[in-house]
């Protein structure tokens, strides 16, 4: 309210771990931290219920959760730092989304306040309201510059009896491909996780960190994860799976951790005690790894999930020796790709070469040039690619009713009004 009063732009900063420049400001804006926003309000353990503040760190939700024998429908990277009200502001997708949907979905109710300074209380329970507009749909990935998120009602499910990891190797994305189709048709239910990363990834991780992978000498690797209540029953999909893709030569090697106890052998795989976190580290920390290469330029990416690979393939191409590396992973089941590109040093001729070609190329196949990130600053000129001009002037109006003096996040998300 003092701010709006006084027409002071204000830049909402949760645990500032974006990529696309949403939580930083660019000129003079007021930095309004929710950092000590960091109280967990309720937890009902009947309907699996959670309320709270903005400024909790994700991580930190899931370890309370686990205590409850439950856990966060949201898992990324970043949980050691982000905030739960970054995450819900800019739509945060993440590792789970293939077993429990997007935060549109999760989120039950918000509490928002608006740019004059009045608190909007949205921040219901009920798994059920159709009274009127559904308006918490308004916020979640709206990075802000619509109202500050200050409490999140979240809906989490139970904590799995039974997580089991399979880290395997593929000789081509077509095998990488086929792969996801089999563990989905075979792992139905308990699949939770389907992740894949290029060999390239695989040797910075191993080059800067130090990190072993216990399978090697593949183009491509898949990390799958699932989870259920019946561990024998899970054990035996997803045996019944790795048995089918190995004898099928989908797969050429592969490691797997059952429920974090169990050490078997066996004459197609090397089957070794890791626990969960290891394997996990293996793709978590790729853009780690990434950040000890160079400069890096990094796009996040929806696409159809046949053409996924195949931006990595022509950026490469393109690129030639110009580029140090250009590497593909992501989630396979929601056909999300993280391109990243390094070089010794940020180059502007470098840049042109890769933009606007990238979006042009994601457009071309009617994807999303922001799959999970948003757009935030740097992403804001190029929403065209995604949206016909007429949704771009819908939302521009939006903005301008709930922020009418443009205070709230300027200069981001959206492009200048004409």
């Amino acid at each position: 309210r003092y701010c709006y009063e006084r027409n002071l732009a204000v830049n909402p900063q949760g645990g500032n771990t974006g990529l696309v420049g949403g939580s930083v400001p660019v000129f003079d804006e007021i930095i309004l931290s929710t950092i000590l926003m960091n109280r967990i309000i309720s937890f009902d353990k009947v309907s699996g219920i959670l309320v709270c503040q903005a400024g909790c760190i994700l991580e930190k939700l899931n370890e309370y959760l686990e205590e409850q024998g439950f856990i966060m429908p949201l898992d990324l990277g970043a949980k050691g730092s982000c905030h739960i009200g970054g995450n819900v502001a800019t739509n945060a997708g993440g590792l789970r989304l293939l077993r429990y949907g997007s935060l549109r979905g999760t989120v039950l109710g918000l509490e928002v306040v608006l740019a004059d300074g009045s608190a909007l209380d949205c921040l219901t329970s009920l798994r059920k309201d159709n009274t009127g507009y559904d308006l918490k749909q308004l916020f979640i990935g709206s990075e802000g510059t619509l109202g500050v998120i200050t409490a999140v009602s979240i809906l989490c499910p139970q904590k799995p009896k039974a997580v089991n990891l399979a880290f395997l190797g593929c000789q081509s994305f077509a095998k990488v491909l086929e792969t996801f189709t089999t563990c989905r048709a075979m792992l139905g239910e308990i699949l939770s996780a389907c992740e894949f990363m290029d060999e390239k990834c695989m040797e910075l991780v191993e080059r800067h960190l130090k990190l072993s992978s216990p399978v090697t000498g593949s183009p491509f690797y898949v990390l799958i994860e699932t989870s259920g209540s019946n561990s024998t029953h899970d054990e035996e999909k997803l045996n019944n799976f790795l048995e089918q893709a190995m004898t099928s030569g989908l797969v050429t090697d592969g490691t797997v951790a059952m429920d974090d106890k169990k050490i078997k052998a066996s004459t197609w795989f090397i089957w070794i005690s890791l626990i969960h976190q290891m394997l996990w580290s293996l793709r978590e920390r790729i853009t780690e790894a990434l950040t000890h290469d160079g400069y890096v330029y990094k796009y996040d990416i929806s696409l159809p999930v046949e053409k996924l690979y195949d931006l990595v393939t022509d950026v490469r191409a393109r690129l030639g020796q110009s580029a140090k590396n250009v590497v593909g992973y992501g989630h396979l089941g929601d056909g999300n790709l993280h391109l990243n590109i390094t070089a010794e040093s940020y180059s502007c001729s470098l840049l042109d070469a890769i933009e606007p070609f990238v979006y042009e190329w994601t457009a071309s196949y009617n994807g999303s040039i922001s799959a999970e990130h948003g757009l935030g600053f740097k992403k804001k000129q190029f929403i065209q690619y995604s949206k016909p001009k007429e949704a771009v002037f819908l939302m521009q109006r939006f903005k301008a009713m709930l922020d009418p003096k443009g205070i709230l996040n300027p200069y981001k998300t959206l492009p200048s009004s004409s």
